[in-house]
């Protein structure tokens, strides 16, 4: 594997304020520890609103991000990172945000012809009537792990949920819910690494069961006729070059028992914690943790053009 990194200054990213802040802060650790054995010069950098970071991070040649969520995943410190001319992991600054506004990614993947459930958005305090039949999924427009999304399956409850969502957005996208299985497909570069099913020991992937062992069940590869498998791959794949991914990513999908396939979402910084989906998929396919995290920091790169004046 091409080291160009080994003998730099490697700044692991961790923590930050968003609501996934926990699960950055365990995949920073395992990302840490596994560098260490790997022979790389690793800081762990913690991302707080103070913004005493900063001095850390000029110290480094290189940064891992392993922050999650807002002003993590969105772009954000993308930008910081693109203005110190330090190179990064994952995406660069415009597709960062793009994956994590989950409507800007939908009308993104329209104007591709990808398939992707029927939504709507609602402003928080604003007026709004609901376009779309139950049963509905609730979730805030700029979060991940699940944070703050609801199943709803009548009227009764569909206030209840909004509030919920509302809690961490003040914008919530409302969509259809595709009934069938929960494939997650991991992307390392630009290849499709497979396509794994998740199926949730409850009614659906919440935080709570996402993060708790055994709440989980995983099949690799995911039992779909080949012809469907292979076109999960390829809208997955698809999906997160239309958004302008690189480096890595995961895809979340749905795949009715007719065989479509509609895209939910694209993780441009997945989880790299022991329960994490992308390290099983990498697992399967032939790569372990280690040889998973340091392809992904081989791809480190600054993504501005910078013009010399």
């Amino acid at each position: 594997m091409d080291a160009k990194w080994r003998n730099k200054r490697v700044g692991v990213l961790l923590g930050g304020f968003s609501a996934e802040r926990e699960v950055s802060l365990m995949t920073g650790a395992a990302v840490c520890q596994t560098l260490r054995e790997r022979g790389y010069a690793v800081t762990p950098i913690e991302v707080e609103a103070t913004g005493a970071w900063l001095a850390q991070v000029r110290e480094v040649e290189v940064v891992f991000i392993a922050l999650h969520g807002k002003f993590g995943e969105d772009g954000a410190v993308q930008g910081v990172l693109e203005l110190l001319g330090l190179p990064y992991t994952g995406s660069g600054v415009l597709a960062s945000a793009l994956a994590m506004n989950k409507p800007m990614a939908k009308r993104v993947w329209h104007t591709q012809g990808l398939p992707t459930p029927a939504w709507q958005l609602i402003e928080k305090n604003g007026p709004w009537e609901l376009t779309l039949s139950y049963p509905l999924v609730t979730k805030p427009s700029t979060e991940g792990s699940s944070v703050g999304v609801s199943i709803v399956r009548s009227q009764e409850t569909c206030h209840s949920a909004l509030a919920e969502a509302f809690r961490y957005d003040s914008q919530v996208l409302i969509e259809a819910y595709i009934p069938g299985k929960e494939v997650t497909v991991g992307i390392l570069g630009e290849k499709a690494l497979g396509a794994m099913e998740v199926i949730a020991k409850g009614e659906f992937h919440s935080y709570t069961v996402k993060y708790t062992a055994g709440l989980e069940e995983f099949i690799l590869p995911a039992p779909l006729p080949p012809s469907v498998y292979e076109r999960v791959l390829g809208v997955a794949l698809a999906a997160h070059e239309a958004l302008g991914c690189s480096g890595y990513s995961r895809v979340d999908t749905r795949v009715n028992e007719q065989g479509e396939v509609f895209l939910l979402e694209v993780n441009s910084l997945p989880g790299l914690t022991s329960l994490s989906y992308l390290p099983r998929i990498a697992a399967h396919a032939g790569l372990d943790y280690g040889d998973l995290v340091e392809a992904i920091l081989q791809q480190a790169a600054l993504h501005i053009q910078r013009v010399t004046l």
